[in-house]
């Protein structure tokens, strides 16, 4: 399994210890945050994340910003992407189950570090159920009228 992650600066040190955390587990990492807590513009490592994910370079993508939304909403603009903003473990598990989502969107201002890294287990271990929620999915993409 490969994961592409990203963050801006509020997110590194959740970066680093989900890093640590998937790397221990053999899962391999393309890392396009930002490695330091100076400033800079979430979208500059979010599209990297979201284009890796598109192309299948990468399986997942973990993203990390202060209130998420940021992150998810770049995230968001690409074809096939399903990035899902979440801030409980809940909400994780559905965002899989329910929504297929493919890209966890991590709101680092507002979670702890031991949560985040509760959501990316979560998030890795829990599978799409299909069924009824495969024909809500299979809307999401625009379809010109």
């Amino acid at each position: 399994m490969t994961i592409a992650i990203g963050n801006d600066h509020t997110g590194t040190q959740y970066k680093f210890s989900i890093l640590k955390k998937l790397e221990e587990h053999g899962i391999k990492v393309i890392n396009f945050g930002t490695d330091t807590n100076k400033s800079m513009d979430y979208p500059d490592s979010i599209h990297p994340v979201a284009t890796a994910v598109e192309r299948g370079n990468a399986d997942f993508g973990i993203i990390l910003c202060g209130s998420g939304n940021g992150a998810a909403m770049t995230a968001n603009h690409h074809q096939g992407i399903r990035a899902a903003l979440c801030w409980n473990n809940e909400l994780v598990a559905l965002a899989r189950e329910h929504n297929n989502a493919n890209i966890l969107s991590i709101p680092a201002r507002y979670v702890s570090e031991q949560q985040a890294l509760d959501f990316v287990n979560i998030f890795l271990n829990s599978e799409f159920e299909g069924g009824r929620h495969e024909r809500r999915v299979d809307k999401i993409p625009l379809i010109q009228c």
